[in-house]
């Protein structure tokens, strides 16, 4: 019962919280007016605000933007025994420091370290937390120049990446992680230089921010979905994290943006019963997701937890398992990665349920701007299905859904379980990588199955029992991790500016309607066979097969 209330009050806060957050999203993204502050970055890096960019300018900025981002990143911890604040600590090893440069410029936030003992202050704080927000940003201003593509017609302007960028940090991401970083400090969440959690906790729905505050990072970490933390217990250390409803309003933090989002695109398309559909068929996975990975979890079958009674080892004691179990859900469906309980402790089956959520795409939610431009893409599929079961043109939004338009989508779809089934595959078949896996059998593959999930959908969290902090692990899931948020990102924007270049369709009789309980049913529906259909097989051979052991 107490779980069920947990879970349920989370849901009726982000109901009330859907529009007015959603409304105050729509207006800081579409507003005609720049702040001054917003105007004095705009003169330092030489940004025409008011200029539009196509798509594949678009692009070009975000990867110009993020390649710099990789190598400041990489030279700042590469020279931090130089540096001011850095508590004595040692560079970080090259291909250590690659992995990490990666993972947080590409919003994932994989660590295979620990915070506490590898990073020193000012690299935690200027060089990690501020791709919390930064990182973040990225992922809403790609999924906004997509709304776009939806909402305009006979252009090539898909809006300004740098502007874009700059309002989503100044007016989204930082007053809420400021917001989120008080209401933490006085749950209890330590506010000081050796912490430096809070902050990146609230960008983590925004993210989690390392090297400022522990409070102050804590917030940045779920904001911006992110899920590194100063600590290697992250969200399971009672310094980030110290009692049950701050265990609460975290999990808040993960889901607030990604779930307010389809308002902003109900808004932008003008129909918000559009943006209500998108959040529908978002809740009822994330919905289905949460059930079933508690009633796993308090079933708890296997052998050790059955004699314990419960399925309590890798679990706070302050949280439980339900509460534990509704903070799996909510990482491993959105791109946050943080935990407050160990993923590879969980039982077989609930561990599975953790990998199916990231293998859906994280699109319930899902990420910061990621999970909404993720479930448009199922949205596109979806409405292309039904074309060919009718005969007719598929149309999304009256936008035509032609050959060029579908490449562009099943590119998007077909990226992350290529990179998540030839990565697994190739760990598994060399000696060095399988020398990492602590255990044998179905859970070991298990564990590798789980590093490639997340590091190819960008979330960061995984089964602790395999190390991957090795030249091989760090390497792959380096290239995963870049290769799997910007080659999507480059087929979204492609979809965009097709979309944006047509003359919208009227509507008619044989219309689809797309904000209709069917559609939603529909699109869920999709979004499961296309991952079972994709998955199922690696999935047999590990966490479905110690199950059923």
């Amino acid at each position: 019962m107490a779980g069920s209330l947990f879970a349920a009050s989370l849901i009726l806060v982000l109901v009330v919280l859907y529009r007015p957050f959603g409304d105050y999203m729509f207006r800081a993204i579409t507003s005609a007016r720049h702040l001054r502050a917003e105007t004095l970055m705009y003169r330092a890096i030489g940004v025409n605000p008011a200029g539009e960019q196509s798509w594949g300018i678009y692009a070009r900025s975000v990867l110009a933007f993020s390649a710099v981002s990789i190598l400041l990143l990489y030279g700042f911890q590469r020279v931090q025994n130089h540096l001011w604040l850095s508590l004595g600590f040692d560079p970080v090893a090259p291909d250590q420091a690659w992995n990490t440069a990666v993972s947080f410029v590409t919003n994932t936030n994989w660590q295979s370290y620990s915070g506490e003992s590898t990073m020193g202050h000012l690299v935690q704080m200027s060089g990690l937390a501020v791709q919390n927000f930064v990182s973040a940003a990225v992922g809403v201003a790609v999924a906004i120049a997509l709304v776009r593509g939806f909402a305009r017609s006979k252009t090539d302007g898909l809006g300004n990446f740098w502007v874009d960028l700059v309002r989503v940090c100044v007016r989204i991401l930082l007053p809420v992680a400021v917001i989120g970083a008080l209401v933490l400090m006085a749950g209890g969440v330590i506010q000081n230089l050796s912490a430096g959690h809070d902050v990146t906790t609230l960008a983590g729905a925004t993210q989690h921010i390392t090297g400022g505050p522990v409070a102050s990072q804590e917030v940045i970490k779920e904001l911006g979905t992110n899920g590194g933390g100063f600590y290697n217990a992250n969200s399971a250390h009672p310094f980030e994290n110290p009692t049950g409803w701050t265990n609460w309003f975290e999990i808040l933090l993960i889901l607030l943006i990604p779930f307010c989002l389809p308002r902003v695109f109900g808004r932008m398309v003008g129909d918000k019963r559009q943006g209500l559909a998108i959040a529908g068929i978002m809740a009822i996975l994330a919905i289905g997701s949460t059930i079933a990975l508690n009633a796993l979890q308090l079933h708890h079958g296997g052998t050790v937890p059955t004699a314990a009674g419960a399925a309590t080892e890798g679990v706070e004691t302050r949280f439980g398992v339900a509460q534990s179990a509704t903070f799996a859900a909510a990482t491993t469906l959105t791109s946050t990665g943080a935990v407050n309980s160990f993923h590879d402790s969980y039982t077989a089956l609930g561990g599975m349920v953790t990998m199916l959520n990231m293998m859906l795409g994280e699109v319930a939610p899902g990420g910061t701007g990621s999970g909404l431009y993720g479930m448009l893409i199922l949205a596109v599929i979806t409405v292309f299905v039904a074309g060919l079961m009718v005969g007719r043109t598929p149309e999304y939004l009256g936008k035509k859904i032609g050959a060029r338009e579908i490449k562009f989508a099943s590119l998007y779809l077909l990226t992350t379980p290529a990179l998540v089934l030839v990565g697994t595959a190739i760990a598994m078949g060399s000696p060095t990588a399988r020398a990492s896996i602590a255990n044998p059998g179905a859970h070991g593959l298990s564990e590798v199955l789980y590093a490639f999930t997340s590091a190819s959908n960008n979330n960061g969290s995984a089964f602790a029992g395999i190390s991957v902090n090795t030249t091989f692990y760090n390497t792959a899931l380096g290239l995963c991790m870049l290769l799997g948020r910007f080659l999507p990102i480059i087929f979204v924007l492609g979809l965009a500016g097709s979309l944006a270049r047509q003359q919208p369709t009227p509507e008619s009789a044989g219309t689809l309607r797309t904000y209709q309980p069917l559609f939603v049913g529909m699109v869920v529906a999709v979004a499961v066979i296309v991952v079972l259909l994709t998955y199922l097989p690696a999935v047999a051979l590990g966490p479905l097969a110690e199950g059923i052991q």
